[in-house]
């Protein structure tokens, strides 16, 4: 009898762990499938280059996973019912299923989240994922030159997006707000930096701004002010998708299932939770950040011990840390800021075109590691011994 694994998204996080499962499992033993509602791998790390107009190389799933035993299923998670352990989905056509599981791999990821903004769903763009990022693509591409574009949020993915924008068509009136000082989380010499770079690019940048209302052609904030905008661009964190508040899981106030250091939910152990979809602890006892910096070593960490327990190996150990931020600024530019292990920033930082190669070979990275989630992987997979017991369940060995 196959153990049947089950993985629900096909982002970073997601599409690493079903291969290497797959990589680690006999195909005699368990059937893995990755349930994504597109047959294509997205580069989410790279949605602000496509919002700026530049072309990404196709992904296919169906090269990515020839020959691992990994069953694509395309279609939308509608729900999850980890009680009865069934996955309702639906189709391109519409036509709905029940997709059964012994354990379930939840990388549903995140969206955008609008904080409650008044009129920022109405009239503010995202680059949350592809159809947002093609949306806002199609139109700056329509805006006259000397037209305002305001990024709001100072965080990395405001960054990224207003310094490509800027670079990407400097004819137009970029703008930047920010809650706090610009970079002022980062060391001196980053903030310097991006300063500099930020400049350079004719980027004009509202510090300790918070924007309180969006509208067709301007924001408001706090203080009363308004800022013009043709174009908002709403980069102030993201939201999970909200499947796992509606289930008997243990989720956070704001929908992140609770997990142990293994990935594994603490409430119900035939279910791991990765990447932004998850609650996880870091080095002291801090919350681990949604990133594709922490969502592959969480890939890692929920596949390793899903492998164990089935093999009955060795669980793993090894603690999921922080070593640096990757800031694209532009084509041209880039930051490395060094971080602790709980991600505060130290004294040392990259920067300059230097940084900007060292980026993109990180992002270039993260996309080779989901077609080859091979790292630190033995070279032969493990016969399944027992599957894990559910509480109440008996223990079955596998054929």
């Amino acid at each position: 009898m196959q153990h049947r694994i089950v993985v629900l998204g096909a982002g970073y996080t997601g599409a690493i762990a079903a291969g290497r499962l797959a990589r680690r499992l006999r195909r005699e033993d368990v059937a893995i499938t990755l349930v994504n509602a597109e047959p294509d791998f997205v580069e989410r790390v790279r949605m602000h280059q496509l919002a700026a107009g530049q072309d990404l190389k196709p992904r296919p799933f169906s090269e990515m996973f020839e020959g691992t035993g990994v069953e694509l299923k395309l279609a939308k998670v509608t729900a999850v019912d980890v009680d009865r352990r069934t996955v309702p989905v639906l189709d391109a056509n519409g036509a709905g299923e029940a997709v059964e599981y012994d354990t379930l791999v939840y990388a549903l990821g995140s969206g955008w989240n609008d904080q409650g903004v008044p009129g920022t769903a109405e009239h503010a763009h995202q680059i949350a994922g592809r159809p947002g990022a093609l949306r806002l693509r199609e139109r700056l591409a329509r805006l006259d030159a000397g037209q305002p574009v305001l990024v709001v949020g100072g965080g990395l993915t405001g960054l990224e997006a207003a310094t490509e924008i800027a670079e990407a068509r400097p004819d137009l009136d970029v703008a930047l707000t920010a809650r706090g000082g610009l970079g002022d989380w980062l060391s001196p010499k980053g903030r310097r930096h991006l300063r500099k770079v930020v400049d350079k690019l004719g980027i004009t940048v509202h510090e300790h701004a918070d924007v309180t209302g969006v509208g067709t052609d301007r924001v408001t904030t706090a203080e009363g002010a308004t800022i013009p905008a043709a174009v908002t661009v709403w980069t102030t964190g993201f939201a999970v998708h909200p499947i796992a508040r509606a289930t008997t899981l243990e989720v956070t106030g704001t929908g992140q299932i609770v997990v142990d250091r293994t990935m594994r939910s603490v409430s119900h152990p035939d279910v791991y939770a990765i990447g932004d979809a998850a609650m996880a602890m870091g080095p002291g006892d801090k919350p681990l950040r949604m990133s594709c910096a922490t969502g592959t070593p969480m890939a890692w960490q929920a596949a390793d011990a899903i492998a164990a327990r089935l093999t009955g190996g060795k669980l793993p150990k090894v603690p999921i840390r922080y070593f640096n931020q990757c800031i694209s600024l532009g084509r041209r530019e880039g930051l490395i800021q060094y971080v602790t292990a709980d991600d505060r920033a130290v004294r040392a930082a990259l920067t300059g075109r230097f940084a900007a190669v060292y980026k993109e070979l990180v992002c270039k990275g993260a996309a080779w590691g989901v077609a080859n989630p091979m790292l630190g992987m033995p070279t032969r997979p493990r016969r399944v011994v027992q599957e894990p017991a559910r509480t109440g369940a008996a223990v079955r060995t596998p054929a």
